[in-house]
């Protein structure tokens, strides 16, 4: 079991499908940038429904070409690296939810094969 010293952060970022930056969707975006920025792991969901602020519905509607569905991007790593991505996150985010809450990490890494 992993000892909880060094305290772990869970990142989570609720934005849009369609919602853009430099031309990228965001969601993208975010992504590359925790890798360059040496946040652990990265995972995006996306949903199949739900509202934010505006409280309009966004669904898979087979009647509309275009989908603007929910996504959230979520990632766990130790406090410090948390932090200090948080600031060009909030930057990033125009519209949305950014989340950080404690975690008590039991594991992380990957199984060893057998040779």
């Amino acid at each position: 079991m992993v000892e909880d010293r060094p305290k772990w952060l869970r990142l989570r970022i609720y934005i849009g499908e369609s919602d853009k930056y430099k031309g990228k969707p965001l969601y993208l975006y975010i992504l590359h940038l925790l890798r360059r920025e040496g946040i652990r792991g990265a995972t995006v969901y996306r949903g199949i429904a739900g509202y934010g602020s505006h409280s309009l519905i966004h669904t898979v509607d087979i009647y509309r070409l275009s989908e603007d569905l929910p996504v959230v991007i979520e990632s766990i790593d130790e406090e410090e690296k948390i932090r200090r991505i948080l600031p060009i996150v909030e930057e990033l985010v125009e519209e949305g939810l950014v989340t950080v809450d404690p975690v008590r990490l039991v594991y992380y890494g990957h199984k060893r094969e057998d040779s």
